[in-house]
């Protein structure tokens, strides 16, 4: 695998696990609401995987060392990984209630974190 594509999935499957993780255990505490934990689980996948792509484009850019394929490919991958890894949280909401899809989640993802 590239580089460029390393550096997206390693750093969309952390950020996306650690920060909806977060997220979605705030949001039911705070509200008990299943609907104010999937706004918050979108939220995430959009807002936050534009800025971890853009921080991932910047510091890239500063290394001094990359292509500008190499630098925009590790661009792009964050912003596809960090998307896709958030969005698989809605599932467990939509099936469980939310205090158990907070527990199913945080299992499976950081099960599934430590196989790759």
């Amino acid at each position: 695998m590239k580089h460029s594509l390393k550096v997206g999935l390693s750093f969309g499957l952390t950020s996306g696990i650690i920060t909806t993780i977060g997220l979605m255990v705030g949001l039911h505490s705070g509200t008990h609401s299943k609907l104010a934990v999937i706004g918050g689980i979108l939220t995430i996948a959009i807002a936050d995987a534009f800025s971890d792509a853009l921080g991932i484009h910047i510091a890239k850019e500063f290394e001094s060392k990359h292509s500008a394929r190499e630098i925009w490919e590790a661009t792009l991958s964050t912003l596809f990984f960090k998307f896709a890894f958030s969005l698989t949280f809605i599932i467990p909401v939509l099936i469980f209630d939310p205090s158990t899809a907070v527990l199913v989640s945080a299992i499976f993802e950081f099960r599934y974190a430590l196989c790759i």
